[in-house]
């Protein structure tokens, strides 16, 4: 099974898991617990890199909670990052500047995006951490999980970039606001 393939199999195991029915998070979601790992992703990230990461935790009506943020003149590539920790399974994303940016992180480092010493970094720091790093290409492709959001029309959705503006994809369920 490809990468591509065996992502989308997470994704859809996750999206049988009971949740309330504004789908921003599942059942027994400790958002302190939650808060707790972002802030050590945070320092260990800080630590790594040698300047400050940004926790962005005041997210609210999302299916994640917490951002981090790292400016473009702090990266080897000079290009800003950013990584959203999803409410469900532990998720992350990074992006490279934007969520469509590139497919996944293979793409941004041949595209000069990010330097491979950068991706290391971060990959060894949400490994440490339990998270599971997600690639952006198959979060970009339309929902058609089991919520309502599969039944959402054209339009229901503000998603100013991608093939599919205003529509709900496995990014919406998992890393955006609802």
């Amino acid at each position: 099974m490809d990468e591509d393939a065996q992502t989308l199999a997470l994704l859809r195991s996750l999206d049988l898991v009971p949740g309330p029915h504004h789908l921003e998070f599942p059942y027994g979601f400790d958002h302190e617990s939650a808060r707790a790992q972002a802030m050590r992703l945070r320092d260990r990230l800080t630590h790594d890199f040698g300047t400050a990461w940004r926790l962005d935790d005041g997210i609210q009506d999302a299916s994640y909670s917490f951002m981090l943020h790292h400016p473009a003149e702090a990266t080897a590539a000079g290009v800003p990052l950013a990584v959203r920790l999803s409410n469900f399974g532990n998720l992350a994303v990074v992006t490279t500047p934007r969520p469509d940016s590139h497919g996944d992180l293979d793409e941004a480092v041949r595209e000069g995006a990010l330097t491979p010493a950068d991706r290391s970094r971060i990959e060894a720091a949400l490994a440490a951490l339990g998270y599971t790093l997600v690639p952006s290409r198959p979060l970009h492709r339309l929902y058609d999980g089991v919520t309502w959001l599969a039944d959402e029309p054209e339009g229901a959705f503000y998603v100013s970039y991608g093939p599919h503006r205003g529509r709900a994809t496995w990014w919406t369920r998992y890393f955006e606001h609802l």
